[in-house]
């Protein structure tokens, strides 16, 4: 058999493991050390095997991810999500949807410090759904803006998803926080148009709210300075070149930890929680990276991403017509697999074809990262989904996936225009001071 062939061997078999229930990381591991072992040998593949786990595990740049880890679980605990939520709720919960576009404002804000859909949407959720029920939303608007604004905890930085794919693909995971800045805001801007369209065309869709007093405005965006000094100092200080990502993730944590202490909302027994459930999240990225950075290397020696790159280029099609099918192909897999894992399985394949079509690296992580968004709302195993069910379990989940499609089409329109303008993910990162 050729190489190619064993690729793609190797492929299927991580494919069936998958389905079976195994863990990603794990079935990375498998297939890479059994396709290393069929190609190099079995004592080449030993070797591997006996160095990869640690030598990635202490790759330094790595360390951004548990700090930005436990960055989010302080903010979850200190009350900036409530104080978000309060903040906005107070300048536009007036208008018709108000609440709704409120919910989009505070996730995007809650995703400045958490880094997290999952988070985002958790947390988010707990404050504003309940509020929208109050003021009888429609509980598809109501759950579809709390899984659409939740997503927004993976594209604005810090985003895992970006550390993530800045390591595989070898590029600055400062560059990568900063480009998803711009692009995040417009899409926070987007689901807010959607909810002003939705309930124009559907005024009993989201009724307003009470018009809040000028100085009940002022004293909630005071209570949410906090958050905006911590985002401000650590993200601030990447794109002014005084702190590197890891430098920055610290320096977030800390003052999140702070922060929760001075508001006394965490005990020592609470810091022992936060800390736990940042080590098993943390070990649950780890365990996939160790994965990718092993099979990554079997796909390398089979040839199989040379070879689909040079066949894609050989059929001289236009280069947008590849990049929408790559798309059609991230948006399909985003039904099914979770996005971490979409990330390690397909970079190694997909990143030399992007190269030969020369996009920008940085460029097209934003539009991946965009499109994992979709994965996470799209049904059947969209993660956002089941997080707004867990939480409002008497709601069919069709009526969770009819609130769901306008926002899933303006994050789609956000690719259309980031590739019609690519300057909007790319500003930001060619201006920072590095």
């Amino acid at each position: 058999m050729s190489r190619e062939t064993i690729g793609l061997i190797g492929i299927a078999v991580m494919l069936v493991l998958l389905a079976l229930r195994m863990p990603i990381g794990i079935a990375m591991l498998i297939v890479g050390i059994g396709g290393f072992a069929y190609l190099n040998g079995v004592q080449a593949a030993l070797l591997s095997l006996g160095s990869a786990p640690y030598s990635y595990a202490a790759i330094y740049d790595l360390a951004v991810i548990p700090l930005f880890v436990l960055m989010g679980n302080c903010a979850a605990v200190s009350g900036m999500s409530r104080d978000l939520y309060a903040s906005a709720y107070a300048w536009i919960g007036h208008w018709r949807g108000g609440l709704a576009s409120a919910t989009i404002a505070a996730c995007a804000g809650f995703a400045a410090v958490s880094g997290s859909s999952v988070a985002s949407a958790v947390t988010m959720g707990r404050v504003c759904l309940p509020e929208m029920a109050r003021y009888k939303y429609d509980i598809r608007l109501a759950a579809g803006t709390v899984a659409a604004g939740g997503t927004l905890g993976i594209l604005i930085p810090p985003s895992t998803a970006f550390v993530i794919y800045a390591i595989l693909t070898e590029q600055s995971i400062g560059k990568l926080l900063l480009a998803g800045f711009l692009p995040g805001i417009m899409l926070a801007l987007l689901f807010i148009v959607t909810v002003t369209l939705w309930t124009r065309l559907r005024p009993d869709m989201g009724p307003p709210g009470p018009v809040a007093t000028r100085a009940e405005r002022v004293r909630t965006l005071g209570r949410s300075g906090p958050m905006v000094i911590v985002v401000a100092i650590s993200i601030g200080g990447i794109y002014l070149g005084a702190f590197t990502p890891g430098e920055a993730a610290a320096v977030g944590a800390f003052l999140s930890l702070c922060i929760a202490f001075w508001r006394r909302s965490i005990s020592v027994d609470g810091l022992a929680n936060i800390l736990t459930e940042t080590v098993k999240t943390t070990a649950f990225v780890f365990l996939i990276l160790i994965g990718a950075f092993v099979f990554g290397p079997f796909l390398a020696l089979s040839g199989l991403p040379e070879q689909v790159a040079s066949t894609l280029a050989g059929l001289e099609l236009p280069r947008v017509v590849i990049l929408f099918a790559l798309i059609g192909i991230y948006i399909v897999l985003g039904m099914f697999l979770e996005g971490f894992s979409i990330l390690v399985l397909t970079l190694p394949i997909v990143i030399p074809i992007v190269q030969a079509l020369n996009y920008d690296l940085i460029w097209f992580g934003v539009i991946m990262v965009i499109v994992l968004e979709m994965g996470l709302i799209s049904p059947p195993v969209g993660i956002n989904v089941f997080v707004v069910k867990g939480l409002v379990p008497d709601v069919p989940m069709g009526q969770i996936f009819r609130g769901i499609l306008p926002f899933w089409l303006a994050m789609f329109f956000a690719i259309l225009i980031l590739v019609a303008f690519p300057e909007i993910a790319l500003f930001i990162p060619k201006s920072m001071i590095n």
